[in-house]
């Protein structure tokens, strides 16, 4: 039941839950982890884990994108990054891992800037993209709102599996007194490919999207690892609850629309193991992942992580933090984990947690038994 909490006279609000603050319970079943099935499908697209990469220069680049993909995740390569802004980023990538300064320092916010207003190059987009190609797997691209009718006829051109329109916030009705803005349901139904569309914020937001015919919805706005939005722009979305308002539209999206299924994905403030088994448990089909992966010998970041809106021109609300390394992809994602806090072997501890709990597959494991406890994220 849903109720909400009078905060002073004039204002009431909605209590709302971060993956920290719930725990997942076993029941009467338990299973052996190799009969357990992590798969996942969207679209036409079969991968042997529910993990995405989220677009961030820190996380992937093409090579990383196609050992993900190798691995049996997908990987997002963003297309407004550096990797589409310089002919060889390496030396870029380099320098930003050997800033000095605490991650709210305003000459590395300002460096950062300065190392991203060089331009994207629409030919660099294309390289890209055929790069990653040419190895098999499959292929998706990030743009923003912002950025997608400029740049989305190249991405197109060039070959993706996937689409995906990512901001801090999304919406299917933005009004701008400037700009003719993005039609997302006129776009989606005029492209070829599955768009992933977010993030999203509750049921509200949600809904609209899935409405818009978006294959996926992105669950999360301020959760990340390197994002100061709350402390910034004062906003903020408790991912558990988040994840469970969306789901809950997913539910009456289908029965809306005759039984189309949208996928639930979160994204942002899982970096261990057990946000992980937890996003799953409220509702999500998937995860897109950061900081989780940024720990990978292979990340481009070297140990350090960042977003985009740590170099946003204007209104900069995100620091590079350092993730340090914990070792290579397979070992984050499969193991063997050396590692006690979650860091390490994330699709093995999700296997096992599912097994643990009775469940086979992430369909039924969306029906676990969960808690509130203030203690759950020991």
């Amino acid at each position: 039941m849903t109720y909400e909490i009078e905060i002073g006279r004039g204002k009431r609000g909605r209590r709302a839950y971060s993956l920290d603050d719930i725990a997942i319970v076993p029941n009467r079943r338990t299973r052996d982890p190799q009969d357990v099935s992590v798969s996942w499908q969207i679209d036409a697209y079969r991968f042997e884990m529910p993990v995405i990469a989220a677009p961030m220069d820190s996380v992937m680049s093409p090579a990383t994108a196609v050992e993900l993909g190798r691995l049996g995740g997908l990987g997002v390569l963003d297309l407004e990054g550096l990797w589409t802004r310089y002919e060889d980023p390496e030396p870029v990538l380099a320098e930003i891992a050997s800033l000095d300064g605490d991650p709210s320092s305003p000459a590395v916010t300002r460096r950062l800037q300065e190392l991203y207003s060089q331009p994207v190059d629409p030919e660099l987009i294309t390289s890209r993209l055929a790069e990653m190609r040419a190895s098999g797997v499959t292929v998706a691209g990030a743009l923003t709102p912002a950025s997608t009718l400029r740049h989305y006829k190249t991405v197109l051109a060039a070959g993706v599996d996937l689409f995906v329109i990512r901001g801090t916030t999304v919406s299917a009705e933005h009004v701008s007194k400037n700009q003719e803005p993005l039609n997302l349901k006129k776009f989606i139904y005029e492209l070829d490919v599955p768009v992933i569309v977010g993030g999203a914020a509750g049921y509200t937001p949600a809904l609209h999207l899935m409405r818009t015919g978006a294959a996926g919805v992105l669950v999360g706005f301020g959760g990340g690892a390197t994002t100061t939005t709350r402390r910034a722009l004062g906003i903020h979305s408790p991912l558990a609850s988040a994840i469970s308002d969306v789901a809950a539209a997913r539910r009456d999206y289908m029965d809306e629309s005759g039984g189309r299924y949208v996928h639930v994905i979160a994204d942002g403030g899982m970096g261990t193991s057990g946000a992980i088994v937890k996003a799953i448990a409220m509702g999500a089909d998937a995860v897109m992942l950061g900081s989780a992966l940024a720990r990978s010998l292979e990340a481009p970041g070297r140990g350090w992580h960042w977003g985009a809106e740590a170099h946003h021109p204007d209104t900069p609300r995100g620091e590079r933090v350092n993730v340090g390394t914990v070792g290579p992809m397979e070992e984050v994602l499969f193991g063997p984990g050396h590692h006690a806090d979650g860091t390490s072997n994330l699709v093995g501890m999700l296997r096992r947690s599912m097994a643990t709990t009775g469940y086979s597959d992430l369909k039924e494991f969306q029906r676990v038994d969960v808690v509130v406890s203030p203690h759950a994220s020991r």
